[in-house]
């Protein structure tokens, strides 16, 4: 399973879409699970109750962090994976993408999810790769 396969599914598991894409790298990140779930609760509409920024890019820009820096800071990268998701998914904003004021859906919350875990295997970890034969089956047995 990708990691993105891994997010989408969370996110059909009970997780929100930052914690679905948090989780998914939750061994690259070197935090727990609780931890990441934690960083990622307030997301769950993207930031500010739809009016803000994806919560699957929130996820994503904070796991460049998490998993890159190194005292300097990240903005080149973080531009990146903005200008990509928002390439990827039509815009960065929940409420557009979820075209709630237009009715006209730009990404579904699955599709957010799975380019932001996309972005972060290729743009942060380096490359989207199947999880470990051994983590996956323990990973998903406690979230099926």
């Amino acid at each position: 399973m990708t990691k993105e396969e891994l997010a989408v599914h969370l996110k059909h598991t009970g997780f929100n879409c930052a914690q679905s894409v948090l989780c998914a790298f939750q061994e690259e990140s070197g935090l727990s699970e609780e931890v990441l779930k934690k960083a990622g609760a307030s997301f769950c509409a993207g930031m500010g109750g739809m009016n803000g920024t994806c919560g699957a890019l929130v996820a994503a820009e904070l796991l460049l962090g998490l998993c890159r820096y190194e005292g300097k800071p990240l903005l080149k990268d973080a531009e990146a994976i903005y200008d990509r998701f928002a390439r990827k998914c039509g815009a960065t904003i929940c409420r557009t993408l979820k075209g709630a004021d237009t009715g006209l859906v730009l990404a579904d919350c699955d599709t957010c999810v799975k380019e932001a875990a996309a972005i972060v295997a290729e743009q942060v970890i380096g490359g989207s790769e199947e999880t470990e034969e051994g983590n996956e089956s323990v990973f998903l047995r406690e979230h099926s």
